[in-house]
């Protein structure tokens, strides 16, 4: 328990070179709109003034949890659908070929294209936006555990094979630690996917949530309140990688701590 408390403040110390870089962003956006005016870019404080304002109205929490809900659901079934039809083709380099193209095929597919089709399939509602998540992100985990499957160390595996380790201890002690390396960043990588497209399907859609408050504003021409919806989406998205993706790659990869200098994360 204290080791793992220990680790947690290690890893909540090193943020400071994340927040740093927000502040960067920040001026940068301070400079836009001092450049270009407010109907352009709102300035920083305005923004944050119109999300506290969006923050009091009643139906706040229920439209961000639904664009929270949908996202993350459509990123659970890409993660784990896309994690294990990559595990499994990473052990047959025919598999591997026969499937790239397909996928391949997918990601060459624009987001609105597959919003488009999944309206006609599910209609206008929460199914089109995770349906289309899922297809969107799925490409990207299945390519991180491919290329972790099948870079893996044949030597090591062959020398737990020859001290006696059954496939499960294999699996479990030589290939998962490589794969997980190449797991977490795909994994970033898809819910990044899954909150743009599942705000893009609801707005194109008018299924609600963040998307649809974002039509709202759009029609108003409300550009403070359209830039607040946006910081909402990327706070939750930056909440949920760095406050559960990151947390849990830093328990499952302890070992790389030894190579790290002090209160620097690579």
């Amino acid at each position: 328990m204290v080791r793992a408390l220990g680790r947690l403040g290690r890893y909540a110390w090193s943020g400071w070179a994340g927040l740093t870089g927000l502040c960067c962003l920040a001026a940068a956006w301070q400079a836009g709109h001092e450049a270009y005016g407010s109907f352009i870019l709102p300035a920083p404080l305005d923004t944050a003034r119109a999300l506290a304002a969006l923050a009091a109205s009643p139906d706040f929490l229920r439209t961000a949890a639904e664009t929270t809900g949908r996202a993350l659901a459509g990123f659970a079934l890409a993660a784990l659908g896309g994690s294990l039809i990559g595990v499994l083709a990473g052990y047959s380099y025919a598999a591997i070929r026969a499937v790239k193209p397909i996928l391949t095929v997918i990601l060459g597919v624009p987001p609105i294209a597959w919003i488009v089709l999944a309206l006609i399939w599910f209609g206008s509602g929460g199914g089109t936006a995770i349906a289309t998540v899922l297809i969107a992100a799925l490409p990207i985990a299945f390519a991180g555990a491919v290329e972790g499957v099948a870079t893996r160390d044949r030597s090591l595996e062959a020398m737990a094979r020859a001290f006696g380790a059954g496939p499960l201890r294999r699996f479990r002690s030589v290939v998962l630690p490589h794969l997980v390396s190449h797991l977490f960043p795909a994994w970033t990588t898809t819910l990044g996917t899954a909150f743009k497209v599942a705000v893009m399907a609801e707005l194109l859609s008018n299924a609600g949530g963040i998307g649809g408050a974002l039509a709202v504003a759009r029609a108003n021409l409300d550009v403070a309140d359209a830039m607040a919806w946006v910081v909402l989406v990327v706070g939750l998205l930056l909440a949920f990688e760095y406050g559960v993706l990151h947390p849990v790659r830093e328990e499952l990869e302890r070992w790389r701590a030894a190579g790290v200098p002090w209160g620097v994360k690579r």
